[in-house]
């Protein structure tokens, strides 16, 4: 089917709710639907950041951008409306166990143990096991822990925060006993995919390890300990850790490969650029191919997560640039590697154009093409920012109706507005997609990050009603925050 007959379909589907809408609403959906159809289409092969798939989302979005009528907003003549971020992805590419008992070597199998490190390649000699049972409250000194591997349960709760506050607080690696509901193999396949941070983050020299409840067993016969002792010791209230008659040399090392990719950054100049920004935000970033290799269509277009994102990023750029010049600039930001772990928000954040402390609001706008026309709005991020209060204004001035529940805030921390909070920056996402949890929830348990996620795939084809309410009052929320009477620069 192509996609000028799909377009047709999917606005036929409604015509009843179509028949009761304005004409600029109608046109609004076209425009937003025309958008989702390009950037969701197999032509752009997922928008994989680093890849032609980026070329040709970034093109496209400059050229609608640069037509609506906005400028750079990269502040830096060496790189006009492009912002280069330098990503590396790091992947496991050796894990090396070796445990001595009483002197003896202690031979375990390889698929046993998994040795992980952040850096390009860590390791220990000889290092003595100290068993510290499941380190709740990590009430443990410094000096007990410095130069040894401190050996964790896992238990029913695993966390990796235990690990990461054992390793911060001075011991030479962690080995992670899994004694509940994980297997070797599942941490495997979970922490053998690449992992993906900006160049410029400093490279751990940390050593993580996993080994079997079997295989500890093992390694402790013979020993003062066994497995089942220590576990009861564990479960003391006046626990404290345990030597072991084991020591360990632990190695790991990881492939690096290099990506260049981009944030695209385009501004609305305002009448007092000195009373500081708005900005709004989408990711334009997915993943490419990401399909089982025998699967009949392995792209992941992303129609909803992100392309509906951007699409209304596009267009409330469009609107505010045919009303009055704001006083305050309007900046309007495409995100690269959200899905990765926000690192294009992060990258944003870490090289702004303007100082963080002048921007006043942020709205990030993602996946919301979700809810049908008429459903509330709902803030994510309510209450972690000193925004709500004006919000409920506009929607009340738009006679919007906006949900008083907090329970978006679930999903803050899985978009890049959780990345700006980190940075200080005012961020929320106010959108209908989220007015309705249940049906949010329905998306992230059937096509989210999945090749469904495609236009192509009409059961469950976007919903743009939600989709031009999300606009409008995202549009009236740039318009309110631009103007520094309603919103003092020192608010």
């Amino acid at each position: 089917m192509g996609l000028a007959s799909l377009g047709a379909l999917l606005l036929s589907a409604s015509v009843p709710a179509l028949a009761r809408t304005s004409r600029a609403d109608r046109e609004l959906e076209s425009r937003l639907l025309a958008h989702i159809q390009t950037l969701s289409s197999d032509d752009f092969d997922g928008r994989e950041p680093g890849t032609e798939g980026e070329a040709k989302t970034l093109r496209y979005l400059g050229h609608e951008w640069y037509g609506i009528g906005l400028v750079s907003g990269t502040n830096d003549p060496g790189h006009e409306w492009f912002a280069p971020v330098t990503l590396v992805a790091r992947e496991p590419a050796a894990s090396s166990a070796r445990f001595m008992r009483k002197g003896y070597r202690t031979v375990i199998s390889p698929d046993d143990v998994l040795v992980l490190t952040s850096g390009k390649r860590s390791l220990v000699r000889n290092a003595p096991l100290l068993f510290v049972g499941r380190a709740r409250g990590l009430d443990f000194t410094r000096n007990e822990l410095a130069g040894r591997v401190a050996v964790v349960l896992d238990g029913d709760t695993p966390d990796s925060e235990r690990q990461n506050e054992l390793l911060a607080m001075g011991a030479s690696a962690v080995l992670t006993v899994l004694d509940g509901e994980r297997s070797i193999e599942s941490v495997v396949a979970r922490r053998q995919r690449s992992g993906y941070a900006l160049a410029n983050d400093a490279l751990g020299g940390d050593l993580e390890a996993f080994i079997s409840r079997q295989s500890m067993d093992m390694l402790l016969k013979g020993t003062a300990h066994s497995l089942d002792d220590l576990e009861q010791a564990a479960a003391s209230p006046d626990f404290s850790p345990i030597t072991l008659d084991v020591t360990a040399s632990l190695e790991a090392a990881t492939r690096e490969t290099t990506i260049h990719t981009h944030n695209l950054i385009g501004k609305l100049p305002g009448k007092h650029p000195e009373e500081g920004a708005v900005l709004f935000v989408a990711h334009w970033d997915h993943f490419g191919e990401c399909g089982e290799p025998t699967s009949e269509d392995r792209i992941c277009n992303g129609a909803i997560d992100n392309a509906s994102g951007v699409a209304a990023l596009t267009e409330v750029a469009r609107r505010l640039a045919k009303g009055p010049q704001p006083d305050r600039d309007i900046y309007f930001l495409a995100t690269t590697a959200e899905e990765l772990g926000l690192l294009g928000a992060h990258a944003f954040a870490e090289n702004p154009p303007i100082p963080l402390d002048q921007i006043v609001a942020a709205f990030n706008i993602d996946s919301n093409a979700i809810a049908p026309r008429g459903t509330p709005f709902a803030i994510v991020g309510r209450g972690m920012t000193g925004l709500d209060a004006d919000i409920e204004k506009v929607a009340k001035a738009e006679h919007f109706k906006l949900t008083s529940s907090d329970e978006a805030n679930e999903y803050v921390r899985r978009q890049d507005g959780w990345a700006l909070l980190q940075h200080d920056i005012p961020t929320v996402m106010v959108t209908t997609a989220y007015g309705d949890i249940d049906r949010m929830r329905d998306f992230f348990d059937s096509d989210y990050h999945r090749p469904s996620d495609d236009l192509s795939h009409l059961s469950r084809s976007l919903q743009l009603g939600g989709e031009v309410e999300d606009v409008k009052m995202l549009t009236a929320l740039g318009r309110w925050f631009a103007d520094p009477r309603k919103v003092p620069s020192d608010m």
